[in-house]
């Protein structure tokens, strides 16, 4: 899945090649409301990321939300350059004055919201998108709320485990399980430990590491990067842990059920 570091790049290059111009041609594919789409010659006013959504503002007052869950991406294409991805898969299609065309594909989460805030009529992924906590992919990211939404989802459910949390879209946004794994081992923290079971330092510690990686992958066009050049556990089951050489472990766990990395020395669960 892409995490928030993609999202805000994937962000970047749309904004620069669609905002100022004038809508050529709009395609939406696939929508079960038939919601009224932008007309020809709307401006197109700014693309930005909120964590892990991509949203493009029409100067009519029409964004379209987009979430890319595991599968799906956004391309940029100058005029009369081929997709290089099967045209069935298209969730919508974006092409401006000069030619240039932004293609999302296979989303599952592609639709159009008014006005912003509300959308007409409701639409799936609203209060999702209302409900998201600070964007840690931003420079301006407010850690204390953060902190205050992290106290309220542990005085809420205490048994969730710290992965969770880190994943919990509501706490803190941009964070995917790439992120995660990295994040607990740069923390030296178990990543199934109860978040009750770790001081509010140490989680504070989480989530500006969070803040930092994220940070430091959304200004990179190349392979994502917390340690050394590349990263640290993830996906790296069996090999020597890079700051003991201890052997780094998986398991499926959580309440996504994802595979996590961890050094057992490192990151050892708490004292029971």
């Amino acid at each position: 899945m892409p995490e928030g570091d993609t999202i805000h790049r994937w962000a970047q290059r749309l904004d620069a090649a669609l905002t100022g111009h004038a809508l050529k041609r709009f395609e939406f594919r696939r929508d079960p409301r038939g919601t009224r789409i932008p007309a020809s010659g709307t401006q197109i006013t700014g693309v930005e990321a909120r964590g892990k959504h991509l949203l493009v503002h029409f100067g009519d007052g029409v964004t379209l939300h987009t979430h890319m869950s595991l599968h799906g991406r956004w391309d940029v294409y100058e005029p009369g350059q081929r997709w290089r991805r099967p045209a069935h898969t298209a969730r919508a299609v974006i092409e401006v004055d000069d030619g240039t065309r932004a293609v999302c594909f296979a989303a599952p989460l592609c639709e159009l919201r008014r006005d912003g805030n509300g959308a007409l009529p409701p639409t799936r992924g609203s209060h999702v998108l209302d409900a998201l906590g600070p964007d840690l992919t931003t420079d301006d990211v407010d850690l204390d709320e953060v902190m205050r939404r992290l106290d309220n989802a542990a005085a809420t459910a205490p048994s969730a485990v710290v992965v969770d949390v880190l994943l919990d879209q509501r706490v803190a946004s941009g964070t995917g399980n790439v992120f995660a794994s990295e994040i607990c081992w740069a923390c030296r923290v178990y990543p199934f430990a109860p978040i009750t079971t770790i001081d509010q330092a140490t989680r504070r510690s989480l989530f500006e590491t969070a803040h930092g990686m994220l940070q430091a992958n959304r200004a990179t066009t190349g392979r994502r990067v917390t340690y050394m050049g590349g990263l640290a556990v993830y996906r790296k089951a069996r090999r020597p842990c890079p700051r003991c050489s201890t052997a780094i472990v998986q398991a499926y766990g959580g309440a996504g059920d994802r595979t996590t990395f961890w050094c057992p020395t490192c990151q050892p669960p708490p004292a029971p």
